[in-house]
C-alpha cells in the first residue's frame, strides 16, 4: 500500500484534456482513491456531471495484491484485479467468467497529473478506450463515484453537491494562486534586492577618486590585481587602450545607496 500513496487523494477532471470513445465527454468530474480503515484494500470513487447537468456516481473496492478476486458490487463483472505495478503507475482489470471485460490504467505523470487510460469492449462489442486527465485536489466528497464494471446511477442530490464542490475548488484554488503569485513576486523581489547589496558591497569596496551622484550612470572595472575601479568613462571612449583587465558593469547609484546595473 506504500506505494499507492502518490495516488491517495481528490482528483478534478480537465474535461477538455481527454479522448472519448465510449463515455461521452462529461462537463466535470472527480475522481478519489482512498486506503480502507485496514490499509489493505483500495477504495475508487468517481463522481461526474455530464453535458445534460446529470450526475452519475458509483464507486467499489478492492484488494490490491494483483490476484483475481470475487466482484461481488452490482454490475457486469464477477471478478476483479488490482495491482499496485509501482510508485506511478496502478492498474485495475474487471473480468466476466476469468474473460477481461475492461482494463483501468492509473499513471502519474510527470507534471504531477493523474492519467486514467480505460479500455475494453462496448456495448456493441467493439474495442474502445477513453483516457482522462486529473490534477489532485484536497477535497474529500461524501458519496461514491463510477468506474468501468460497476453501477453506474445518476441523484439528483449529487447535481447539488458536485456543484458545490466545485464552485468551492475554483474558489480556493483561485485564492491560492493569489498567493502563489504573491510569492513569487515576493521571491523575485528578494533576488532583486540581494543581487543590488552583492553589486553595491563590490562597489563600495572599489577605488573612488570622485563622490558618485545618485540617478548618475559609471562604469565598474576590474584591474589587472583583481581589485575594482569605478569610473566615469565608459568602456568605448577607452578604445582599444582599455587599462583595466575587464569591464564588469555599466552601474547606478539608486536613492537608497544600493546600485544596480544599467
Amino acid at each position: 500500500m506504500v506505494q499507492a500513496y502518490n495516488f491517495l487523494a481528490s482528483w478534478q477532471l480537465f474535461p477538455e484534456k481527454g479522448t472519448y470513445e465510449k463515455k461521452q465527454r462529461p462537463k466535470s468530474g472527480i475522481y478519489r482513491v482512498e486506503a480502507s480503515e485496514n490499509k489493505k484494500e483500495l477504495r475508487i470513487f468517481q463522481n461526474w456531471v455530464s453535458i445534460e447537468n446529470q450526475a452519475f456516481s458509483a464507486g467499489y473496492t478492492l484488494l490490491a495484491d494483483g490476484q483475481l478476486q470475487a466482484y461481488n458490487e452490482e454490475g457486469e463483472a464477477d471478478g476483479a484485479r488490482a495491482e499496485v505495478i509501482d510508485g506511478i503507475t496502478f492498474e485495475i482489470c474487471f473480468y466476466k467468467k476469468n474473460e477481461q471485460l475492461h482494463r483501468i490504467v492509473h499513471e502519474i505523470m510527470p507534471n504531477g497529473y493523474l492519467r486514467i487510460t480505460q479500455e475494453g469492449l462496448d456495448e456493441n462489442g467493439k474495442d474502445y478506450r477513453d483516457v482522462e486527465f486529473y490534477h489532485k485536489q484536497m477535497s474529500v466528497l461524501p458519496y461514491a463515484a463510477s468506474v468501468s464494471g460497476a453501477v453506474i446511477k445518476p441523484t439528483e442530490e449529487g447535481v447539488i453537491k458536485h456543484k458545490a464542490l466545485v464552485a468551492m475548488e475554483e474558489q480556493t484554488n483561485m485564492q491560492l494562486d493569489q498567493i502563489r503569485k504573491q510569492i513569487e513576486l515576493l521571491a523575485l523581489q528578494a533576488q532583486e534586492i540581494q543581487q543590488r547589496k552583492d553589486l553595491s558591497l563590490k562597489i563600495y569596496e572599489a577605488k573612488l577618486s570622485f563622490t558618485p551622484n545618485i540617478g548618475q550612470h559609471y562604469y565598474l572595472y576590474e584591474k589587472k590585481d583583481g581589485q575594482h575601479l569605478l569610473s566615469l568613462v565608459a568602456p568605448k571612449e577607452w578604445g582599444a587602450s582599455l587599462p583595466f583587465k575587464r569591464f564588469v558593469a555599466a552601474v547606478q547609484l539608486l536613492a537608497d545607496h544600493t546600485w544596480k546595473e544599467c
